[in-house]
């Protein structure tokens, strides 16, 4: 049996939590003594948080009538529970709406935030009910408010708020066209943006996980974001490399968009460097990680914008053809359909098929043809064998070996 909604007069208006220990101010106003000592002491106020007057004193009187009718309601409350969850979770959907209604008034929105996705959490029904109770909106404009305060020169609790927002924001499924729809406006998803661009690792990650989730809505969803915004900060935490799982979940975000996305979408994400980038993460990246860069690769190269940005890296061919035979068959597989759509989809560029060979990646692509691989992967490199055969072979460093290997293929 769930616990029944406490009465709101024994909610603390700073946390929206049952007081433990109810004290009250000049005002008149009683609050969780925890919750009040940290607004005075940890933050410095002198105001009542519940009506901004400014207080005489900060003295604080126990109210022992209400903590003596909340210890007795609490004691009811239980007997009736045979749920033995803390308190939160005992209240669940029904402590909700209370929650939700004090989040955009309450000092400690940090604090209420936490409350919150702890209401919601592994609850399917109190999800459903915080999305059709308007909170995602209610998260939108808390987020929206906190930034631009951070962005005013407000001290770092601002943001702190928009981070915690943003990590209720993702706990949500985010999987139908209504939700979606609500995240994609302007007030939460120019916030989302700012967390990949700067929030914390935790937060990064909150971000980028709601910004996967709506990815693969079947819809076009990038009407409503900034895309250079957006990809920029995916690249920077690729290249910046400070954490392997935010660069594998940036790399997975990446990869869900542009497999939803086509043409424009990914001629923007070239636009912004994401070839350099994903060339530059190649050398001394694992299975993993140089597996996903490639299909990256493979799919902004199918673009004319990608495969101009590919032949004009200096290392752009010698760091694919590095992974053939060496990172494992998938990557091989996908290091030649990358340079085959750069020299055999196109009229490729003299200098690309000069690093091919010098790089070693025509020996690789020899040696494809006499280990066991995929059919599509075979059919690709003797391709672009028998296509540039010719030009290769005039160079002096060319194996003798390989010029009988090239002649007998055509």
């Amino acid at each position: 049996m769930a616990m029944e909604e406490p009465p709101q007069l024994f909610l603390c208006p700073i946390s929206m939590e049952l007081m433990e220990d109810p004290v009250t101010v000049s005002t008149g106003v009683t609050y969780d003594r925890r919750s009040i000592e940290r607004w005075f002491f940890k933050y410095g106020k002198t105001t009542c948080p519940a009506t901004m007057q400014r207080l005489s004193s900060v003295d604080l009187t126990p109210n022992h009538t209400l903590k003596s009718v909340i210890s007795s309601w609490f004691g009811r409350a239980s007997s009736s529970s045979s749920s033995s969850t803390p308190l939160c979770k005992k209240l669940g959907r029904e402590r909700l709406p209370s929650v939700l209604a004090g989040i955009e008034d309450t000092p400690f929105k940090v604090t209420a935030l936490k409350n919150l996705k702890s209401c919601m959490e592994g609850d399917v029904a109190a999800q459903e009910d915080f999305v059709a109770r308007g909170g995602i909106q209610v998260l939108g404009r808390v987020m929206t408010q906190a930034l631009a305060e951070s962005s005013a020169g407000g001290d770092f609790s601002a943001f702190r708020t928009c981070e915690e927002a943003g990590s209720v924001l993702a706990a949500l499924p985010l999987s139908d066209d209504t939700s979606v729809e609500l995240v994609l406006r302007p007030e939460c998803m120019r916030p989302v943006v700012a967390l990949v661009q700067r929030g914390s690792a935790e937060a990064r990650l909150h971000a980028m996980s709601i910004v996967a989730k709506i990815s693969r809505a079947d819809r076009d969803w990038t009407a409503g974001v900034d895309v250079d915004d957006l990809v920029k900060s995916l690249l920077e935490v690729l290249s910046d490399g400070t954490s392997p799982k935010l660069s594998s979940r940036a790399l997975d975000v990446l990869l869900d968009v542009t497999a939803r996305s086509r043409g424009a979408w990914r001629a923007k994400a070239v636009e912004v460097g994401a070839v350099c980038v994903l060339v530059e993460l190649l050398p001394d990246a694992d299975r993993c990680v140089a597996e996903r860069a490639l299909l990256l690769l493979k799919r902004l190269c199918k673009c004319p914008e990608g495969r101009l940005a590919f032949a004009e890296h200096a290392l752009a061919v010698p760091a694919v053809a590095r992974t053939m035979l060496r990172v494992s068959g998938l990557a091989s597989g996908l290091a030649v359909s990358v340079l085959w759509l750069v020299a055999c989809a196109v009229a490729p560029a003299e200098r690309v098929l000069d690093d091919m060979l010098t790089s070693g990646g025509v020996a690789k692509l020899l040696a494809l043809m006499q280990v066991p691989s995929s059919a599509s992967t075979k059919e690709k490199a003797a391709r672009l064998l028998r296509v540039h055969g010719s030009f290769w072979r005039q160079y002096p460093c060319f194996p003798t070996d390989l010029r009988d290997y090239l002649k007998f293929l055509n």
